[in-house]
């Protein structure tokens, strides 16, 4: 009996610790980031940043967008809510919703004002916009509202999204030099904000410069400073070292935005915010979620393969090992689940690639909507385009309507025509995505971001390595592989080391966190979760 006894009572404990849970959730988003980061800087990192993570994490190393458009208010959306635009309705950073007959952008909310010190306008934001519930949002719900949910960024996006509808606070930076929010979320700073903005800790980057993080041999995984394919940063020249108090005395504060020191003072808030708001000092499960943005502004402006970007990457690196140092102080080592991804990757620079004999190109975005407003006013008399973006075209169907034409026939004809153009491989009519079966892979995804109430009558795709971009740098929004694959690495609490070269999805994430957590998924997701990191401990 005794010994009866003793087993229910092992197997009670057994039961008991199985069912603990981490103190704090961290989700951490570097913007723009290609999974081949990972492998062509990593003789350059040290061994406590991006190498720990892999090195003591699980890293997927196969992981994709499953979607078109891979941009960035899509990408936040969809690793937490564990769904794609077609059901979160993020469709773009902004676009034109048909419905509404206007540009929407993803966070606007113009029933909401500025809190702190900014510009009216960047105030006016929240997640109204968000259709589905994230994790966040389930966390909250399944503790009651007990659990605290936080998220930052320097855009508002890369903050709001993630921390979903009923976060504690949501807050991104302003082009003040101070992290800012909306009334969404109360009437004014928490009391540890507004003390970060009064130091006014952006100054100390401003004054320091850029100057390289390390000799400058060591950038032989990018091409020379100062290569062709580059634009132009603040209206300098892309050479080192920069003068950073010039760039603020022209421009403010939001140009750190574009240097790896936007991504240093987010870590600096994010420390504040632990400590500020308690995070991870109770039983009750919190989550934070960073957003990373410099790596997007700077691999925008000057490219994939330039030494600014991997200087960016090389000094990210130090700052994701000083914020794995704090939260392993502070919350304490195996207290805190953490996982890493991106919410896209990018292209290749096209001129690049065709200076090395690939017959690809740059199409303006704006050249197609000119193009395709041509065409109409030649074939039917009249400019029958409403708008062109994101690879949708919205015709103006009264217009249509009033000239005796049929919109199906309109439709055709565009099409056709669309097809002699040497940039497109295929165009999608509203009737072909929503009758889309799945067994075409790339129709799939543009499926996966379709929602037929906002987006066009047509969808575009063109061929591989064909860009939508005007300028230097790159750019993203595809479903080909140099924009979807991105890494991922859960680490931390209850994650045993590993690795998987399975092809994965990105909206597995969300429903992963939820089972890690015991708690419902995130209403719109599909719910495939990655059971490699939740068959450990």
């Amino acid at each position: 009996m005794r010994k009866l006894l003793q087993l229910a009572i092992l197997g009670l404990a057994s039961t008991v610790n199985a069912q603990q849970k981490p103190k704090l959730v961290v989700g951490i988003v570097v913007d723009q980031m290609k999974m081949e980061y990972l492998y062509r800087f990593a003789d350059d990192f040290s061994n406590e940043g991006f190498k720990r993570l892999m090195n003591n994490g699980y890293t997927f190393h196969n992981t994709h967008y499953n979607y078109m458009p891979t941009y960035t208010a899509p990408g936040h959306a969809s690793v937490y809510t564990g769904t794609t635009p077609a059901t979160h309705g993020i469709v773009g950073n902004e676009w034109f919703n048909k419905a509404a007959g206007k540009v929407v952008y993803c966070t606007d909310d113009a029933t909401v004002k500025l809190v702190g010190n900014g510009v009216e306008s960047e105030g006016k934001m929240s997640p109204k916009n968000l259709q589905a519930t994230t994790i966040t949002d389930e966390l909250r719900l399944a503790t009651n509202f007990k659990g605290k949910v936080i998220g930052m960024s320097l855009k508002d996006r890369g903050a709001i999204l993630p921390a979903g509808h009923f976060a504690n606070g949501a807050f991104w930076y302003s082009q003040t030099g101070a992290f800012i929010s909306s009334t969404f979320y109360g009437e004014k700073l928490p009391e540890w904000v507004a003390q970060f903005n009064n130091e006014k800790n952006f100054q100390k980057y401003i004054d320091k410069g850029w100057d390289l993080l390390k000799p400058k041999e060591t950038y032989n995984e990018s091409l020379t400073d100062n290569n062709p394919y580059e634009g132009l940063l603040f209206k300098k020249t892309p050479f080192f070292p920069y003068s950073l108090k010039e760039m603020y005395a022209a421009n403010d504060a939001g140009i750190l935005r574009s240097t790896p020191f936007g991504n240093d003072l987010l870590e600096q808030f994010a420390e504040r915010a632990i400590v500020g708001e308690s995070l991870g000092k109770d039983d009750i499960t919190d989550f934070l979620t960073v957003s990373f943005s410099s790596t997007d502004y700077i691999g925008h402006t000057l490219g994939p393969r330039s030494i600014e970007l991997q200087d960016t990457y090389l000094r990210l690196d130090q700052t994701i090992a000083e914020f794995l140092t704090y939260l392993d102080k502070n919350v304490g080592k195996g207290n805190y689940l953490l996982f890493l991804t991106a919410d896209h990757a990018g292209a290749e620079n096209v001129k690049y690639l065709k200076d090395n004999k690939y017959d690809v190109d740059n199409i303006p975005w704006k050249n197609i909507e000119t193009e395709l407003g041509e065409f109409s006013t030649k074939t039917f008399g009249v400019n029958l385009l409403l708008d062109y973006s994101n690879y949708n075209v919205f015709f103006n169907k009264e217009l249509i309507k009033s000239k005796g034409l049929e919109l199906s026939k309109v439709k055709q004809v565009f099409k056709e025509y669309l097809y002699t153009q040497k940039y497109i491989k295929k165009v999608f009519t509203e009737e072909e995505i929503l009758a889309g079966s799945g067994n075409e892979y790339y129709l799939n995804a543009i499926v996966k971001g379709y929602d037929p109430v906002q987006n066009g009558e047509l969808v575009l795709l063109f061929k591989p390595a064909y860009v939508e971009y005007s300028g230097m740098g790159t750019t993203h929004g595809s479903p080909y592989s140099y924009d979807t694959h991105v890494p991922l690495i859960f680490y931390g609490w209850g994650i045993e080391k590993g690795a998987s070269h399975d092809k994965k999805a990105i909206t597995q994430i969300a429903p992963t966190v939820a089972q890690k957590l015991k708690i419902t998924f995130p209403n719109g997701t599909e719910a495939e979760v990655l059971t490699e990191v939740l068959e450990g401990k």
